[in-house]
């Protein structure tokens, strides 16, 4: 398996501390509102990651902090806690706030079938040991106090930016002109770990400590809780692209001074998710949210797909039309599978292994989801029984995290039961029957039916070039082959 490691900036081979297993590291949410179809992106393609090292045989222990403190309104150390400007907004407590958002945003992942990781740590639980880290780095002069604050050193260290091969705009946060300057800083890389009230009066959140009654800045949190739960050994750290400067930058810098020796040798980092207009963004006010595109109509699972069929590394450009065209596509491969007929044949074992290496040889190649959703419309082409499509479509799933063969079967169920209720009825030329045919013509109906006359006009020309003509009725479609 080789990823990308955005430390390195090229493809490696994946190897772990401890053999068969991995430890991995997965930034969550700040929890101040509702999170956007552009962070859910990233979490989407890091479930997928997960689910795939697990499909690869490997154990996984997941981690992914809870940002409920210190996260400021900028990245930089300025401005006020994400959390108190949430919790006026709405004129709750901070733990208020927290609790709702960060259940709302578990919701959000159910919804998009993504697994829960295997430990959830708000900030807020873990005060002693980011006290602890911080002690240790005064001590070894790697921090040092000024205005009350606690402080980094970057000077300390022979290399700071790690991930420089970014965009310009993403490095430049905290050092762009116009930023009020810091004046406790000894160094302008230099970051807050901890803030004392001399900082804030009003911080909703403090905490006694040896250097005054405060809260934690926003980095020290992920190293806190993944050498909590990860040790001293990590084996991948993933997050969104804006997360790699300055945040995981901050976090490879205390970490490794902290425990003496390099931390986490793979870095995977998730484009960002555009609109015409540039990077999604709550603070542009573009704030889509999966319960807006369910009260649209939109499937949740459809734009996890809408998701899966661009790199992961790729900016991806959200547009209605783009999802209205991955939601077409996810519903005819739907109709195409409901078309299968479960336990017709017997499982083709060479087959099927032959099926499931064009997946991981896809997976492999730094997780190449959108060939490996090439995979599945393989499968559906394959020459072997419907048992052994199935079969195939269900362990790619176990990645994919589509819900393939469950909602072809409710659509198969529906299906049936169309006729009988007076629904929607597709009769071939003398009672002939096709699967493949049947399917394309529901799925021709479902596009009409969404008022998507593109999609159908495309689908009658695709029953065309294969012979179909195809004669709309009175409930249903007759067809027969020209």
């Amino acid at each position: 398996m080789y990823l990308y490691n955005s430390a390195t900036h090229k493809k490696e081979e994946f190897r772990t501390h401890t053999p068969g297993h991995v430890e991995m590291y997965t930034c969550g949410p700040t929890v101040y509102h509702f999170a956007h179809i552009g962070n859910l992106r990233s979490y989407i393609m890091e479930d997928v990651l997960e689910k795939y090292l697990r499909y690869a045989g490997y154990s996984v222990n997941r981690v992914m902090n809870i940002t409920d403190v210190g996260h400021l309104t900028s990245d930089a150390d300025e401005g006020e806690d994400k959390m108190l400007k949430g919790a006026r907004r709405e004129h709750k407590t901070v733990m208020e706030i927290a609790q709702y958002y960060t259940d709302a945003f578990f919701e959000d992942c159910r919804k998009l079938n993504i697994k829960r990781p295997d430990v959830v740590q708000p900030a807020t639980g873990l005060i002693d040991d980011y006290i602890r880290i911080i002690t240790r780095l005064l001590d070894t002069g790697y921090a040092y106090v000024a205005g009350g604050n606690v402080y980094f050193d970057t000077s300390k260290l022979e290399r700071y930016y790690i991930f420089n091969d970014h965009n310009e705009e993403d490095l430049a946060v905290g050092v762009r002109e116009g930023v009020e300057e810091d004046t406790n800083k000894r160094n302008r890389n230099d970051f807050v770990l901890w803030f004392t009230k001399s900082k804030f009066e009003d911080q909703a959140l403090k905490w006694d400590s040896p250097w005054g009654v405060g809260y934690p800045g926003w980095h020290i949190e992920c190293t806190g809780i993944s050498l909590k739960y990860l040790g001293e050994h990590l084996d991948i750290h993933c997050g969104g692209i804006d997360n790699a400067f300055p945040h995981h930058t901050n976090e490879i810098a205390q970490s490794e001074s902290y425990i003496g020796h390099p931390w986490c040798p793979q870095w995977c980092h998730v484009a960002h998710l555009n609109t015409e207009g540039g990077k999604m963004s709550k603070s542009k006010g573009e704030f889509l949210t999966v319960s807006l595109l369910e009260q649209k109509g939109y499937d949740p699972l459809a734009y996890r797909f809408f998701c899966l069929q661009s790199h992961y590394r790729k900016s991806l450009v959200f547009t209605w039309e783009n999802l209205d065209n991955a939601v077409a596509a996810y519903n005819k491969l739907l109709a195409k599978i409901a078309a299968l007929t479960p336990g017709k044949g017997d499982v083709d074992p060479a087959a099927l292994e032959e099926l499931k290496a064009r997946f991981t040889k896809a997976m492999d190649n730094d997780l190449n989801t959108s060939m490996a959703v090439t995979v599945l419309y393989d499968v559906l082409k394959a020459r072997t029984t419907d048992a052994t499509k199935l079969a195939a479509l269900d362990s790619f799933d176990q990645v994919l995290g589509l819900k393939l063969t469950e909602k072809a079967a409710a659509l198969r169920k529906t299906q049936a039961a169309a006729p009988a209720a007076g629904g929607f009825t597709v009769v071939g030329e003398d009672g002939g029957q096709d699967p493949q045919v049947e399917a394309l013509i529901r799925a021709r109906a479902d596009a009409k039916k969404a008022k998507n006359f593109a999609e159908a006009d495309r689908i009658r020309d695709e029953l065309k070039a294969q012979g179909v003509e195809i004669t709309d009725v009175p409930g249903g479609v007759r067809w027969k082959r020209a």
